[in-house]
């Protein structure tokens, strides 16, 4: 569609004032592509098409398009109190909300701080390493450590910890302090499994070099996504989240896990930290918390990390650091809502009973032309291409426009297309989406 057919399906012939995130601009305003609708697993594009949701959005929509409680508990709420200051004062539902969400997380994970999205999240839960670790007495432990590859979000700490070059190079020195471990891709060991890799759990150990070189004595905390997403879907090798866990807890380095992606369902189970039984010092969360609908992350945290803040007199603020939108009144009904969908409809759950059917249909597209690897857990998935020599990610983006025209939504990083669909998805629907991706590879050069 050329920007002057657009006129009368966008509203506006004008496509130059908005700059796009993480987007080709110049590409996209030569032949926008438009949604003006959603509902349940499926876009409406603004030619009237309908396109069948791979990526639940943004890895955000767990609960699909549209859903009626959360539209209901939005459009209520804006009546009721739009906004209420977040410093100093309350509301009924952020309180409602928190303990709603502390129970659904494993001990000692029991205490929440609101934010608005992944990226404040993760900025959250490094300002509260660091001010923890001061606060015991442990001042000196002022390093962060990341991993290569790893993706936490677009503020300076989230770039800083993270890994992918793209995100980092152009945006000067970031922040000082910080170091990585390396990644855990393994593709000469381990492509094609099916589900967690067998090797590999010795990545961990990398940490302990890095301990070696800075001293323990100087680090507030390691960060990692339990399964790296945005990166490429890396699926972590058996046992390797349980070493980190024992050899943060061996050196006093508290451990964070970035569950933005892999949070509310994703997995088969609540949380990762479920998924996998390994429980993290904080939790960063965000997208399905709201299903989408509002921006809003949170980030969990102990009590002992809590009550470590709670000293001095009462009247004075324990921790500077917080939001003008934090527990904003109509992100809280959202995600109030979102929880009740997600309990009426066992959705926190359901990508464990889909999973064997999403992964057999996943492989089935191993002998595609181009497909060097396949990765699955969950119901997340991706399929690495072989890159055109001189023109990397070009290869996936040619399958994410042709994915679109034949009506199905993909993701593409680098040149791994990148799959994870809203949590009610059926499994003809997985059909649909496997059937049309095959047809889709076999067009590509």
């Amino acid at each position: 569609m050329s920007t002057s057919a657009s006129t009368a399906q966008t509203g506006t012939n004008n496509l130059d004032a908005f700059w796009m995130p993480f987007t080709a601009n110049r590409q996209f305003k030569q032949a926008p592509r438009m949604f003006v609708g959603a509902k349940d697993m499926h876009y409406t594009t603004a030619d009237g098409r309908q396109v069948l949701d791979g990526t639940a959005g943004l890895w955000c929509c767990n609960a699909g398009h549209s859903r009626p409680r959360i539209v209901k508990a939005v459009q209520q709420q804006v009546a009721d109190l739009d906004y209420a200051p977040a410093f100093q004062m309350g509301h009924p539902k952020a309180f409602e909300l928190a303990a709603r969400l502390a129970a659904l997380m494993p001990a000692p994970l029991d205490h929440v701080f609101f934010t608005n999205s992944g990226s404040e999240s993760v900025d959250t839960a490094l300002k509260i390493a660091l001010a923890y670790q001061r606060a015991i007495g442990q001042g000196s432990r002022t390093r962060l450590i990341g991993r290569e590859r790893g993706y936490h979000g677009v503020g300076f700490g989230g770039i800083s910890v993270g890994g992918i070059v793209n995100n980092r190079k152009t945006f000067g020195t970031l922040l000082t302090g910080v170091d990585h471990m390396r990644h855990t891709h393994d593709p000469k060991r381990n492509a094609f499994s099916r589900g967690m890799p067998e090797s590999g759990a010795e990545y961990a150990e990398d940490l302990i070099r890095i301990i070696q070189l800075h001293d323990p004595s100087t680090i507030a905390a390691v960060i990692v996504e339990p399964v790296a997403g945005s990166t490429g879907v890396l699926i972590p090798p058996r046992h390797y989240l349980e070493r980190l866990r024992t050899i943060c807890r061996q050196h006093g380095i508290l451990l964070i896990f970035d569950e933005v992606i892999t949070g509310f369902g994703r997995l088969g189970s609540p949380f990762a930290v479920d998924y996998f039984g390994v429980t993290p010092d904080l939790v960063t969360t965000a997208k399905g918390l709201t299903s989408g609908v509002i921006p809003m992350g949170a980030v969990y945290c102990s009590k002992e990390i809590y009550e470590a803040f709670m000293t001095g007199p009462d009247h004075m603020i324990e921790l500077f650091h917080g939001y003008t939108y934090s527990a904003h009144p109509v992100a809280c009904a959202a995600a109030l809502a979102t929880l009740d969908t997600y309990e009426e409809e066992g959705l926190l759950t359901r990508a464990g009973e889909l999973a064997q059917h999403w992964e057999d249909g996943l492989h089935s597209l191993k002998d595609c032309p181009n497909v060097i690897d396949i990765r699955n857990l969950g119901l997340i998935g991706a399929i690495e291409l072989e890159p055109i020599a001189g023109e990397p990610t070009k290869r996936a983006f040619s399958a994410f426009l042709k994915a679109y025209e034949d009506g199905i939504l993909i993701r593409t990083t680098g040149d791994i297309i990148a799959l994870s669909p809203p949590l009610i998805i059926s499994e003809a629907q997985i059909d649909e989406l496997f059937g049309k991706l095959r047809s889709v590879l076999h067009t590509l050069d």
